[in-house]
């Protein structure tokens, strides 16, 4: 019976422990030191400085030289072999990733997570991700450019997805116990799509519907204008227009929505923006221009980032690219360089419907009762039998949420349809294509003119002296504030009647102040003939970064680098005297007259160890808070929103006795100096429970705690409490949880010199040492120097390794 039971024991945990158990992966595969996590520490021998590997699908021999942090660059001697390689080494480094993002924007996380991701799965299938991405992907394999790009580069992941054996999967499958599928050109266009949805998923038509309902147009006109009262546009009022604009749609009769709590929650985070600027030959110490880039996007481990070089006959390219989309996107040539910052316009509109009945097959449109298509999406669910989930599509685009349903209750508008410019088919991977084969302003001009969405700040400069910024993708021809409500899905007057040329899109080439720039704010002044929305990315950054650009002569690479790293806060130096004297004379404990002193020597500067930073920042939004909530809260009634902060500082700067100030929740008549003291004793009681009395442990790295997270939010795979200055609003934009995720610095001239660096490293490995070995510099605000080869064979110390690629 002994040997019976320990037989039978061994049997049972032998299964136990190679079945997954709810959450819980089969623990003898993850643990066995033969195929388990073990194996995923990386070894010197398992990057050897020389050799060969065979691929079977290249046509010629390619040559990789890596160097110092691992940076592949990689000649090859036709297209075809240079994506084939990009798309092998970018998988090599990181597959999960590149894998694991596409099936989030493909709506299948269930196929690998289980239940718990269903209704995330049905959302993004909702929104019309994979729609928008099986429609662009159709335009680009039309194109016979970029069908070889996205055949070879998906040839080259294959090839290391078959390579792959249990004991080399990378670390996150053995965790989630589950293998690669293989690759296709669809996935190259659903991490696009997830792109454009973190870039301009973002709506509030439906909160200020409800808003115009409540308050009336005068309200709405006052508090939420169409142009702010201080702002630095990209393209500066006043640039002469090289076009004849074409005819503005006219503005038909006004529609009043009706008032709905169901507004979209589960949209991207408003801090995602970036900065870019190029000054010409005319302000560098060199005679030639600078340019520099850094995105602001969510910082994550894996980076978001991968750098390569791509050399091949007609191009040779340095920066870096999404892994699984092929080319560069961010970088520079012999010639030019180029980057990008997210526009903010509005391109993502919703229409209320009305049915013929309960049945919600037709629907009413331009005097007729016209098909609803259904579409039936099959989604697998691990471990359990796949669910069936109808979409309905109008003219517009999805019916997003078509009744009311718990789980989503108040994630998006329900009975709306959904117009956005992802859905529609662009060949965005031609544009970067082609920028990346450059030499030129019109050969830059040209790769713009397929580039669809997310709409992008294009700045560029060239060895020539050109420098220029286009603010760039496909805008609907829209009537003035065509978009800041519902519209009526009943009237064709709004729908959208074409689109802005793209040679009209905003632009400026080679301006007298000798500098372009862009951080997210307008995209131009009043002056520009068309509607591209009513709100975008605060002044303060543009407008800090223009203050010093026009004052920079002589500029060099570390120039633009200290601007990147600027920690001024424009917002605290605008506001904080104001509300410094609407405390003045009024009764303060010693406690917070001590704090008071504090923020009256503080020179607005957003350091990691300064204290100035952690009371405005909670002081600032506490009185915000105060303001608005009683008026535009959830309790106020259905789902709104604050004004912007420009209008709401011009409130607290100017209008001491708006009716707004007083808190119509109490019996008293609240004053701005009241809600002042209330707010900065809350800031002040809430820092001294957290902090402790006044000192060091105040200082805003401890406030603000900078995380560098595991992109599936793996515990112990990232990086806490990462000591740095910069916040939301500043020109080094290092908050919470979002940042420069990468930053490059190009000086143009006959020889080109780059530096850049993104908070990560370049393999995906957490047991690799090129995991997260960047992450220091970048935390100081340095840059490497990125090492551009002109050829395989040039010599240069930090190369340190060289593979050959053949398929024989």
């Amino acid at each position: 019976m002994k040997a019976f039971t320990a037989v039978l024991i061994s049997l049972l945990l032998t299964w136990v422990l190679n079945v997954r158990q709810g959450d819980v992966p089969p623990m003898g595969k993850f643990l066995s030191p033969f195929r388990g996590f073990w194996q995923n520490a990386e070894r010197e021998q398992d990057f050897p400085a020389q050799q060969t590997l065979t691929l079977p699908g290249l046509q010629q021999p390619v040559q990789v030289r890596f160097d110092d942090k691992r940076v592949p660059h990689v000649f090859a001697q036709n297209d075809h072999d240079l994506y084939f390689a990009q798309g092998y080494l970018t998988a090599r480094d990181r597959l999960w990733q590149m894998e694991f993002q596409t099936h989030v924007a493909a709506g299948r996380l269930s196929e690998i997570v289980g239940e718990k991701r269903l209704e995330t799965d049905r959302f993004f299938r909702r929104m019309g991700l994979p729609f928008g991405a099986k429609r662009s992907l159709a335009v680009m394999m039309a194109n016979p450019t970029t069908r070889t790009v996205l055949e070879s580069y998906s040839a080259g992941v294959n090839a290391y997805i078959n390579s792959l054996t249990p004991a080399t999967l990378p670390f996150e499958y053995k965790l989630l116990n589950y293998t690669p599928e293989p690759w296709q050109p669809l996935k190259c266009a659903l991490l696009l799509k997830f792109m454009a949805w973190d870039l301009s998923g973002r709506t509030d038509d439906l909160r200020l519907s409800n808003i115009l309902s409540k308050y009336g147009p005068a309200v709405l006109k006052d508090l939420f204008p169409d142009y702010p009262l201080r702002e630095d546009p990209i393209v500066p009022v006043g640039t002469p227009l090289d076009f004849k604009p074409v005819p503005v749609p006219s503005t038909p009769k006004e529609f009043s929505a009706e008032l709905s709590n169901n507004t979209q929650r589960n949209e991207p985070d408003a801090e995602l923006g970036s900065n870019n600027f190029a000054v010409s030959g005319s302000k560098s110490a060199s005679g030639f221009p600078l340019l520099a880039n850094d995105p602001h996007l969510q910082l994550n481990l894996p980076s978001i980032w991968y750098q390569i070089q791509l050399s091949a006959p007609g191009v040779n390219v340095y920066g870096v690219t999404i892994p699984g989309a092929p080319t560069v996107i961010i970088g520079f040539n012999t010639d030019v360089a180029w980057g990008v910052t997210n526009v903010g316009a509005d391109v993502l509109d919703w229409y209320q419907l009305k049915f013929k009945d309960a049945s919600q097959r037709e629907y009413w449109h331009d005097g007729r009762w016209k098909p609803i298509r259904r579409v039936v999406e099959r989604i697998k669910v691990r471990g359990q039998p796949d669910r069936l989930d109808t979409v309905l599509y109008t003219h517009h685009g999805p019916i997003v949420y078509n009744h009311d349903e718990k789980p989503f209750l108040s994630q998006t508008p329900i009975r709306h349809a959904m117009r956005w410019t992802a859905h529609d088919g662009a060949n965005e991977v031609l544009a970067f294509y082609r920028l990346n084969r450059a030499h030129s302003y019109p050969d830059y001009t040209a790769a713009l003119s397929t580039y669809g969405s997310p709409a992008q700040n294009f700045i560029f400069a060239d060895a020539g002296n050109d420098i220029a910024i286009w603010p760039n993708g496909r805008f609907p021809l829209k009537w003035r504030d065509q978009g800041k409500f519902i519209l009526d899905g009943t009237n064709p007057a709004h729908d959208w009647q074409g689109w802005i040329p793209q040679t009209q899109n905003p632009h400026v080439k080679n301006p007298a102040r000798g500098f372009v720039s862009s951080a997210n704010q307008f995209s131009a002044g009043p002056d520009y003939p068309y509607y591209l929305g009513w709100e975008f990315g605060s002044w303060d950054r543009g407008h800090r970064i223009n203050q010093r650009l026009a004052r920079m002569t002589g500029a060099t690479v570390d120039s633009l680098r200290l601007l990147q790293n600027d920690n001024l806060g424009i917002n605290a130096q605008l506001m904080l005297p104001r509300l410094l004297a609407l405390l003045r004379g009024q009764p303060l404990s010693p406690a917070q007259q001590q704090v008071e002193q504090t923020l009256s020597r503080w020179n607005y500067f957003y350091d990691a160890g300064a204290v100035g930073p952690t009371v405005f920042e909670l002081w600032y939004k506490t009185l915000l808070k105060q303001l608005w909530e009683d008026d535009f809260g959830l309790q106020a009634g259905p789902e709104m929103r604050y004004p912007s902060r420009d209008r709401t500082n011009t409130l607290l700067l100017t209008e001491d006795h708006s009716p707004w100030i007083d808190d119509r929740r109490t019996p008293a008549v609240e004053t701005l100096p009241q809600l002042a003291r209330q707010s900065f004793q809350f800031a002040v009681d809430s820092l001294q429970r957290k902090f402790g009395p006044l000192g060091p442990t105040w200082n805003w790295a401890n406030q603000k705690s900078t995380d560098i997270l595991h992109l599936a939010q793996l515990p112990g795979f990232g990086r806490m409490d990462i000591v740095c200055g910069g916040g939301a609003g500043i020109v080094n934009a290092t908050s919470e949880r979002n940042g420069p995720s990468w930053r490059m610095v190009v000086a143009l001239g006959p020889q080109v010199h780059a530096f850049g660096v993104f908070p990560g490293g370049q393999s995906g490995n957490p047991g690799s040492a090129h995991y997260d070995d960047l992450i220091e510099t970048w935390r100081l605000g340095q840059l490497n120097e990125l090492i551009f080869l002109r050829s395989a064979t040039e010599a240069n110390p930090r190369i340190t390794t060289a593979w050959s690629l053949t398929s024989q």
